[in-house]
């Protein structure tokens, strides 16, 4: 099967293609991500090949180890403060200095393209800080991002869905709300953690991942989903190779969206992942 759109995300759809089709093996062809694509694969028990095309040939893909996110800028981090004064959650990823409310992006730090000085800016993706620049550039950072966060914090409620707000990326809410309530789900504590690959952007749709304790101290990974996401089950493999000390993965989703084949492919893996619905409505 070649892998056309997205090809660090075709692992899951193109295992369920296969094991609905009822072949015995998997040949994915890729041009790109073929190294994430060959580890997620080593984590299941079926026979999965990832070829890296190139040009004419087929070269069988090296699976790229996982390697810890890069740590951010010092100067970066000066202006965490300043996203905390604004009301919104402080976050790193993967290197990256940005403020969430309730798991959605609401401003990052970044480098001026002309000068190169660090500066906050403030919106939900970078098309968003660039129009708020615009309009706003005059009102000052903490107060515009104070002006964000209520906004969003207003909008962005469980069961609320007439708001684009309460759209984006509904995965990093529903994380937001079992880190609210840990007990929901059985556990003891959760805290988010870094994906185990960057995110393309600040709202594309994609798991995201917890680690959570269970009342006996037990390790436990939570890989949050919202809709249908077959990639979700190789996604859940990475973030359990990225804690090396947890004991179970659970995918925590809407019970809508735990359907059969989603359950198919958990059980595939080296070591089978549990299927949680998830307690409120996203």
């Amino acid at each position: 099967m070649l892998a056309e759109d997205d090809p660090a995300r075709a692992l899951g759809p193109a295992l369920a293609w296969a094991r609905r089709r009822g072949t015995d093996a998997l040949h994915l062809l890729a041009e790109s991500s073929t190294g994430v694509l060959a580890r997620r694969a080593a984590a299941f028990d079926w026979p999965i090949s990832v070829w890296h095309v190139e040009g004419r040939t087929l070269l069988p893909a090296i699976a790229e180890p996982l390697t810890p996110p890069p740590p951010s800028r010092a100067e970066h981090e000066a202006l965490i403060p300043a996203i905390a004064d604004g009301g919104a959650r402080p976050v790193i990823e993967h290197g990256v200095v940005f403020g969430e409310v309730r798991g959605l992006e609401v401003c990052r730090v970044v480098d001026d393209s002309a000068t190169g000085a660090v500066r906050l800016e403030v919106g939900v993706g970078v098309h968003d800080r660039e129009a708020f620049a615009l309009m706003h550039g005059d009102v000052p950072t903490v107060e515009a991002l104070r002006r964000v966060v209520d906004a969003v914090t207003r909008y962005r409620q469980p069961g609320v869905v007439e708001h684009p707000l309460s759209r984006l990326v509904p995965e990093r809410l529903l994380r937001w709300e079992l880190e609210q309530e840990p007990g929901s789900i059985g556990l003891a504590s959760l805290v988010a953690t870094e994906p185990p690959v960057p995110r393309p952007n600040a709202k594309e749709r994609m798991a995201c991942s917890a680690l959570g304790a269970t009342p006996d101290g037990g390790r436990v990974v939570v890989v949050c989903s919202v809709g249908v996401d077959l990639d979700v089950v190789p996604y859940a493999a990475d973030a359990r190779l990225a804690a090396a000390d947890a004991v179970a993965t659970w995918v925590v989703a809407p019970e809508r969206d735990l359907v059969p084949i989603t359950a198919e492919l958990t059980q595939l893996l080296h070591r089978p992942a549990r299927l949680v619905p998830a307690p409120t409505a996203i």
